[in-house]
């Protein structure tokens, strides 16, 4: 039986990337940091063990955002694509939105969310941290 394999991409297809196997979490992220990064007001994460994804495309470009934080982005459009950090080894972080349609995610939790935007109001019942 083969493993569930999921792509996604940039807007302008140069960087790709596919995710094998089952996702380590998913969920929304409301911190500053990643509200800033994406210009919105929260993102959607992919949690993901390293050695179960790959690049298929062109490699992104990479900015250290904080000590010991490294985020990925296109280096032709300049879509954000990945976060990881030293506070969890093992792991990488993909943007929810830039996996293909139908792709079967479904956040389980609210990150962050004392620093939610207050012009933001959320219906869903997922836990608050």
């Amino acid at each position: 039986m083969s493993e569930h394999i999921i792509d996604g991409h940039c807007l302008c297809g140069h960087c790709r990337f596919e995710l094998t196997g089952p996702h380590l979490w998913v969920g929304h992220c409301h911190c500053e940091s990643c509200r800033r990064a994406t210009a919105s007001p929260f993102t959607t994460w992919v949690g993901h063990k390293n050695g179960k994804w790959r690049w298929t495309g062109d490699e992104p470009v990479t900015y250290e955002s904080s000590p010991g934080a490294e985020r990925g982005f296109c280096g032709t459009c300049g879509t954000p694509l990945f976060y990881r950090t030293e506070r969890y080894p093992g792991e990488t972080h993909f943007y929810a939105a830039l996996l293909r349609a139908g792709a079967d995610v479904q956040p389980t939790d609210h990150y962050h969310s004392a620093e939610q935007v207050p012009w933001i109001e959320l219906s869903d019942r997922l836990p608050r941290h």
